[in-house]
């Protein structure tokens, strides 16, 4: 499973999320991004290209060394990468004026805590922009999910199928001030996106 996990699973994964159909949901997240930007999860960095002149500086965490070794030959020289564990940030309170997650929350082990820990780091002012796939709203569809979540979890990383995203971000402590929820083309258990923008709520 060691093996697996180290070498198998961060090719997978940087094959997964070179997906062209995710492009334009990248594009639409990335596009808001201001200032000092921290991205959650920055894997193969597949979301460089797409920071605009607004974007200061981009901090990338990640647990996978190799995912951050891919993400190594495109960085930018605004560019600073750390591995590590969204549960516990190492960055100063209120660092960030923008924090990115992009198909990263579905697989932390303690999403919760790495919610907490990211409002920390975020600007009063600041907004979090996300993009990711969880639980459907149909309840065919959230059986298939829960049944599969076990087995997936141990193929794909971690990967939960089955989070409610907008709920588990309005528990740490956010206000979503917009939301964009629907399946990604085809209906299946792995495509039901949620798209928006949070801040910090007081």
């Amino acid at each position: 499973m060691g093996l697996y996990q180290d070498y198998a699973v961060p090719i997978l994964t940087h094959l997964a999320m070179s997906n062209r159909y995710l492009v334009e949901y990248r594009q639409r997240t990335i596009a808001n991004a201001r200032g000092r930007v921290l991205e959650i999860g920055i894997g193969s960095g597949l979301n460089f290209r797409l920071y605009g002149s607004e974007v200061a500086s981009i901090h990338g965490i990640d647990p996978s060394p190799g995912l951050l070794k891919r993400a190594l030959r495109q960085r930018a020289s605004r560019t600073v990468l750390v591995q590590g564990s969204a549960e516990t940030l190492p960055f100063d309170s209120e660092a960030f004026d923008t924090v990115v997650t992009t198909w990263t929350l579905c697989t932390i082990p303690d999403v919760l805590a790495a919610l907490r820990d990211i409002r920390r780091v975020l600007q009063p002012d600041g907004r979090m922009l996300f993009v990711e796939h969880g639980l459907a709203p149909d309840r065919a569809m959230a059986r298939w999910q829960d049944r599969l979540t076990p087995c997936w979890k141990c193929l794909g990383g971690g990967c939960h199928l089955n989070r409610k995203i907008d709920d588990l971000i309005d528990a740490a402590g956010f206000h979503i001030e917009r939301l964009v929820t629907g399946y990604m083309r085809a209906r299946t258990p792995f495509s039901y996106m949620y798209e928006g923008i949070a801040r910090r709520r007081p």
